[in-house]
């Protein structure tokens, strides 16, 4: 799929929506920018920790486990390490 967009004031451009709902981009999100030499590339880079913290309550909660006793075996795992 490819879009032709245009550059604004201030070098400002706007995604397509369909490209922001396929790659799940909102506002503030981080884009990379490389240069090519012969174009430039864009790749969404968006932020995994509230997906890291989204899987950690799923799985939380699927060992009816609270956050204090979560927190505490975290805080025994690392001890054990040391």
């Amino acid at each position: 799929m490819s879009k032709t967009i245009q550059i604004r004031k201030k070098g400002t451009i706007t995604l397509p929506a369909e490209f922001r709902k396929r790659y799940q981009l909102h506002e503030d999100d981080p884009i990379t920018l490389v240069d090519l030499d012969e174009g430039i590339f864009l790749s969404p880079k968006p932020s995994v920790l509230p997906k890291i913290v989204s899987q950690i309550e799923k799985l939380r909660k699927k060992q009816g486990l609270s956050l204090a006793e979560l927190i505490e075996g975290v805080q025994e795992l690392r001890t054990r390490e040391e």
